[in-house]
């Protein structure tokens, strides 16, 4: 757990002016924005499904590491001072019986409809990207300006009460040379997914075709590249479906909550 007392004195005005634009109603995938401070998945909850959700989560650390938790009825966070947890995030999808309803830039109507809904921040992996980066690892999707693509795996969850589903993952084309380093480098950041579950061989994951991803944008591979998988905050998206969860929000892929929190933070 990250001591936020030693923290105080972090110039977080890259990370606030994303929030602002966000709030004010741009929508844009948030990879490679605000370098250097930590993202974060989110799925917000009735108070009588968040139970379930954090035992799952804790069954499930790799795909689920939860950063924070709210108060039932709250709508902020202390990862990022006066954030809004209703405007901040810039596309918001809104859950009901199991179906994706709608995509909104602000959520605060489908917030009002339940008073005790309780907030789950969780690691993203876009958080070790600028790392991997100053290494000299390409991060495709930020050099091409589009979004991480996202798959549906056939490895199916740990289940939780009333949750169940199947992992989900993003993939980075990564040189072969320097999988072992995007490797060691992002198993430095296990509380926001950590190294990679699988390298190569997407068919043994279920995923037939890459170009097709169920989430974000395909991304193109060079000669010479290899496709590395990482365990995804998409993941709760997917037991929301599995599981007909009566009602959810959460961000869409992609468009992350940003904090305050720097990267460094989360360096084991």
């Amino acid at each position: 757990m990250i001591n936020l007392d030693t923290l105080r004195h972090v110039d977080t005005a890259a990370a606030r002016a994303a929030r602002e634009r966000y709030r004010a109603g741009a929508v844009e995938p948030t990879s490679g924005v605000a370098p250097g401070f930590t993202q974060a998945n989110m799925i917000v909850l009735p108070r009588d499904w968040a139970f379930d959700f954090l035992l799952y989560a804790q069954r499930n650390p790799k795909a689920c590491p939860v950063l924070d938790v709210s108060d039932p009825g709250s709508h902020a966070t202390v990862l990022a001072k006066g954030a809004d947890l209703r405007r901040d995030v810039p596309l918001y999808r809104i859950w009901r019986d199991g179906k994706l309803a709608e995509e909104v830039s602000d959520a605060t109507a489908a917030w009002a409809e339940h008073p005790d809904l309780v907030s789950f921040l969780i690691g993203c992996s876009f958080t070790f990207e600028t790392p991997m980066m100053e290494a000299g690892i390409e991060i495709r999707h930020i050099t091409d300006k589009s979004n991480v693509p996202m798959y549906l795996t056939n490895r199916p969850c740990r289940p939780a009460g009333r949750l169940q589903g199947n992992l989900v993952v993003s993939m980075r084309p990564i040189p072969a040379a320097r999988v072992a380093d995007a490797a060691t480098i992002s198993g430095r950041f296990p509380a926001v997914h950590g190294a990679p579950v699988h390298v190569g061989a997407p068919e043994e994951l279920g995923i037939a075709d890459l170009g097709k991803p169920e989430f974000g944008d395909a991304v193109r591979i060079e000669p010479g590249e290899v496709p590395v998988f990482w365990a995804c905050g998409v993941t709760p998206q997917a037991a929301v479906m599995a599981s007909n969860v009566p009602f959810a929000i959460t961000h869409a892929p992609g468009h992350m909550f940003i904090t305050d929190i720097p990267d460094s933070a989360y360096h084991a």
